[in-house]
């Protein structure tokens, strides 16, 4: 008796319900409202008051991980990466070639701070002044090359100019 009282005011509440919902003219129900795209699946959110990237890893990672990427586009002139990691070592590089160019004893600890290598922060504190005597900034370039297979991560090529 009383699951039929239950239904019985279901029932009633769901007539009343059915007279208020409007349906579009007979002109529009013809026509067809697309969802629009989507461009992405993912959730992305905005960084307020982020300064840089974490790349994903703790600090003491990140910082070696910044030091032995610098130290390698130092010593080879170009290294392939992926886009992040090369936006990211790029201040680093520029910062080295500063100081490479401004040449001092205090320079040259700073660079020995942060560059594994000694023999290359010689070799870098010999050859920037003469290479990068008309520049000022913009040491690096990063170009923007086809995804990486496995994963399909953006990846990049960083040189020095």
């Amino acid at each position: 008796m009383m699951v039929s009282r239950v239904v019985a005011v279901l029932l009633m509440l769901l007539s009343i319900a059915s007279a208020f919902v409007v349906q579009p003219p007979p002109s529009l129900r013809s026509l067809s409202v697309a969802a629009p795209p989507t461009t992405s699946t993912q959730l992305e959110m905005t960084r307020h008051g982020k300064r840089f990237k974490t790349l994903s890893k703790p600090a003491d990672q990140r910082k070696a991980l910044l030091r032995a990427l610098t130290t390698e586009v130092i010593r080879h002139g170009r290294i392939k990466t992926t886009l992040v990691r090369a936006r990211a070592v790029r201040k680093h590089v520029d910062h080295m070639i500063e100081l490479g160019k401004r040449g001092d004893l205090h320079a040259r600890r700073q660079a020995m701070a942060w560059i594994y290598d000694k023999q290359l922060v010689h070799s870098l504190f010999e050859a920037a002044p003469d290479r990068y005597e008309d520049t000022n900034g913009g040491y690096c370039r990063v170009l923007r090359t086809v995804a990486r297979q496995g994963d399909n991560a953006k990846m990049a090529i960083l040189e020095l100019v």
